[in-house]
Parts: C-alpha cells; sequence; structure tokens
C-alpha cells in the first residue's frame, strides 16, 4: 500500500489535468462517464492518451477499434461534474436531464466547450488503470471558452 502521507503525494496532485465526459455506445446501450486523465498524445497521426480504473462499467465496452467521444467541459460546467460524477451502471440513462447529440461513436453533449471523436487503437496495462490510445476521427468546438481545469490534494486518489 501506498502511504497517502508521503511528501510528494502532495506535489502528484498538482499536475494539472482537464475534466472531460467521455461517452460511448455498445448496440443500443449507451453511457457517460466523468475522466480526468486525457490528454493528446500525437500529432501525426492525431491521438490522444486516457487513462482508464479497470473497475469503471464501461472498462469492457472501450476494446480495440470501439469508438466512442470525449467531451471537453469548459469552465464554469460544474453541471457535468455534479451529473457525471456519481457514475452509472451501464443499465442506467446517463443522459437524462442532459442535451445530446445521439451520435453512432457516442452522445455529443451539446452543451460542451467542445468535443472529440475518436477510436480506440490500443489498451496498456498501468497499474490499477490501463492507457487507451485512441486515435482522433473528427470534433468541434461547440462554444467559445477555456476548459475546466482540475488540481487534485494528493496524487493517490480523485
Amino acid at each position: 500500500m501506498i502511504d497517502a502521507t508521503a511528501e510528494w503525494a502532495p506535489a502528484l496532485g498538482r499536475l494539472a489535468s482537464g475534466i472531460f465526459i467521455v461517452t460511448v455506445r455498445n448496440g443500443a446501450a449507451k453511457t457517460g462517464m466523468l475522466a480526468s486523465w486525457v490528454q493528446q498524445c500525437s500529432f501525426d497521426p492525431p491521438q490522444i492518451s486516457m487513462a482508464i480504473q479497470k473497475s469503471r462499467p464501461v472498462y469492457e465496452w472501450l476494446t480495440e477499434e470501439t469508438p466512442f467521444v470525449v467531451n471537453i467541459v469548459g469552465e464554469g460546467q460544474s453541471q457535468f461534474l455534479r451529473h457525471f460524477g456519481k457514475g452509472f451502471d451501464l443499465n442506467e440513462d446517463a443522459f437524462q436531464g442532459i442535451a445530446i447529440d445521439d451520435q453512432a461513436s457516442g452522445p455529443i453533449l451539446l452543451d460542451a466547450l467542445a468535443y472529440l471523436e475518436c477510436r480506440v487503437l490500443q489498451r496498456i496495462a498501468a497499474g490499477d488503470h490501463d492507457l487507451v490510445i485512441a486515435r482522433v476521427v473528427a470534433g468541434k468546438v461547440q462554444q467559445e471558452g477555456k476548459p475546466f481545469i482540475h488540481v487534485r490534494k494528493n496524487g493517490l486518489n480523485y
């Protein structure tokens, strides 16, 4: 077990990250989850990396070639944190009360700052998370503004 009181733990928490809502479809079913460890990892081809905890319900859906959407949350859009932060089982309606464009790759949140449509290329084991590498296939800035930035007090938990 890692010592959460270690001197370096608060420093690790100061690695700033954005706030994202990842949406994915599996047949007729669809869901969304709050994510914070998403970043660009390649220019050519355009790719992102996303760390996902193996215990997340949507983990099994994000296999090679699966399309999904990264909805980028803007400053002041804390309603998305409240809504998606509680988490959803795969059989729950994750989008009740949320305006969406229901695309084949996954729902696009109409009020999000921007979105990226992606396709999983590979998953790499990374401790208690997997690192998902995905190619960006489309996207759009939906409104002007800055992304929501998240800084944790301790780098050993969300």
